[in-house]
């Protein structure tokens, strides 16, 4: 999809803030502000969140509902959703009240236990915002903080709602939309009460654009923006020289985490526009800080330490969620790849690890320093030729990188990525990390002979299964420890976002509309129901009274409408809808 620069003067403020709020009915009891203790030290039944914690982990401590009654669970309400060609959100629920953001500019409040809805608010979206942002729709989650619910607009402000009634409070413009045009597809995180978003930024807009910022949680106030594109004259020049106004889209388009103890913020990065980078200052070049994990001060917004994990020509995204998890670090050299040669043996570590990009590869590293630990692949994959364990640099496989207009390579992973937005889980129980991925590979070609900022990746590429594949899906259960993979479970289509319990459950959905409760340690489906969608939004699971739920909700996404020209004989709809169970 190409964007194209207008010369349109820009829109009235009284238009850009525009919105429409219904109220039903205000919250029953005295609501207590939700503050930055809360926050890192939830109660169990609230899901404050993306991922509940600061750390990502996609982990609740509520165990009412096990492998012993799994089973039971039944539909206790269900509700549709703003309608739109993307549904990817992520339910909060705090003291009794689920916030849902749903495909636009629209937030709904709702009581948790019977779904009576509570207010609605409504942004007016420009009507020109597809001139500029692509799948501008996209909506995954929110922030809570006092008494304000936070989220990033579609047309680039950032939006502070009353909690109580859904009325606007404040709003900030981040970037103006048709000068320096961002997707803001995932909500903020706060951290030292500050809100911490990143986005997407479309090449039209230039470097510019590619920012993460920190806002003050009550006033939404500024407090400081990074740019994630190197600077001309900022040490060593990793872009060959390139001017500033040629660096293009290095967004940060997922959530971050955060370690409170170290005081760091973890993020990761996409690719550059072009993607094969014989287009920029050719392909020997690292283009920092293009698919690298970054470590920030919170205070400040300055880069501590940065792990770039792959120079891409493929548009093969590392923006992921980040596990922080402590743990003693023994690959098992029989399934890990690549190992530092400098890990202490029974030492814990305090590590970031998990996937964070679309090769399908656990990375492993220390937290504290950035340092290289340990790495493997999953999904097949064929461009990482390899990874030097004492210094944990890449090495790009050279028969899957371009010289000109017209080369073609098959890529493994797909372009649509052995991970992508949807979230994987992590559970202290067994020390595992679980991921749903897919088994594909594209046959990518070269569109272009020189930049062009509405080509935007100057690549095609289609879809297609990967050298053995039964299926499309896979859930994988991996060691934080060994690396070693627990158990694996196959599917015809792809496997979506996962929570884990301390019931010693997985809750997870697909592509083909089925939702499941696994066993943590052994893959067994407990519990399976069909929502007739797929499931694309991430699940959570809460209580209320006492009551554990688990709340899921189905639609479509960019990804999954490529991945059913894989599926022909695929049923599931993709209706946007929000589903939440129980037991009897």
């Amino acid at each position: 999809m190409a964007f194209k620069p207008s010369a349109l003067p820009v829109l009235s403020l009284v238009l850009a803030c525009a919105f429409m709020v219904r109220t039903v009915q205000a919250q029953s009891h005295a609501f207590v502000p939700v503050t930055q203790a809360m926050l890192e030290q939830p109660a169990d039944g609230d899901w404050l969140m993306w991922r509940r914690t600061l750390n990502s982990w996609g982990y609740s401590p509520l165990k009412q509902i096990d492998g012993s009654n799994a089973n039971q669970l039944k539909l206790v309400w269900s509700m549709p959703l703003n309608k739109g060609s993307i549904q990817e959100g992520t339910p909060l629920v705090y003291d009794g009240v689920l916030y849902m953001p749903h495909p636009g500019d629209v937030v709904s409040a709702h009581d948790a236990k019977s779904g009576k809805q509570l207010w609605e608010h409504r942004r007016k979206i420009p009507e020109d915002i597809g001139d500029y942002i692509q799948a501008y729709e996209t909506k995954r989650s929110l922030a809570i903080f006092g008494d304000t619910i936070i989220f990033p607009s579609n047309d680039d402000f950032l939006v502070g709602l009353d909690a109580h009634t859904g009325q606007q409070k404040w709003q900030t413009q981040i970037l103006d939309y048709r000068k320096h045009p961002a997707q803001q597809s995932a909500g903020p995180v706060i951290i030292k009460g500050k809100v911490i978003s990143g986005r997407t930024c479309m090449p039209s807009g230039g470097p510019d654009a590619c920012v993460i910022t920190a806002h003050d949680a009550v006033t939404g106030k500024e407090l400081w923006r990074l740019s994630t594109i190197q600077k001309p004259g900022d040490g060593v020049d990793t872009w060959g020289g390139m001017p500033w106004e040629a660096r293009w889209h290095v967004g940060s388009w997922m959530t971050a985490s955060y370690d409170p103890e170290l005081d760091l913020i973890y993020m990761g990065t996409s690719v550059t526009a072009p993607a094969p980078k014989f287009l920029l200052a050719g392909n020997d070049k690292k283009y920092l800080y293009h698919n690298s994990t970054l470590a920030i001060n919170p205070d400040n917004g300055h880069i501590v330490w940065y792990y770039q994990h792959i120079v891409d020509h493929w548009d093969l995204d590392h923006p992921f969620e980040r596990l922080l998890v402590d743990t003693a670090v023994a690959p098992d050299p029989k399934e890990v790849e690549w190992i530092s040669p400098d890990i202490e043996k029974g030492k814990t570590y305090k590590v970031l690890t998990g996937i964070p990009g679309k090769t399908g590869i656990i990375y492993t590293l220390d937290r504290k320093t950035g340092k290289f630990l340990w790495a493997r692949s999953t999904v097949h994959q064929n461009v990482v030729a390899g990874i030097d364990g004492k210094t944990g640099e890449v090495t790009v496989n050279p028969a899957t990188t371009f010289k000109a207009k017209g080369d073609t390579a098959e890529v493994c992973p797909a372009l649509t990525g052995g991970k992508n937005w949807w979230a994987g889980a992590y559970s202290p129980l067994t020390n595992m990390m679980y991921y749903g991925l897919q088994n594909t590979c594209s046959d990518v070609t070269v569109t272009l002979a020189k930049p062009d900022a509405e080509a935007l990746y100057g690549i095609a590429g289609r879809d297609k299964l990967a050298p053995g594949a039964k299926g499309i899906g896979s859930v994988y259960a991996v060691s934080a420890e060994t690396g070693r993979t627990a158990w694996k479970y196959d599917m015809p289509g792809t496997a979506l976002s996962l929570v884990a319990t301390a019931g010693g459950l997985l809750f997870g959905g697909d592509i083909e509309g089925n939702f499941r409760a696994f066993d943590q340690k052994t893959g067994k489906v407990a519990w399976e129901v069909n929502l007739g969608s797929s499931v694309t939004g991430y699940p959570i699971t809460f209580s209320v009274d006492g009551k554990q739920y688990v709340a899921a909700s189905t639609g479509s996404s960019v990804t999954t409408a490529s991945q059913r020209r894989l599926l022909p004989g695929l049923k599931a709809g993709t209706e946007n809808r929000l589903y939440v169970f129980a037991l009897p």
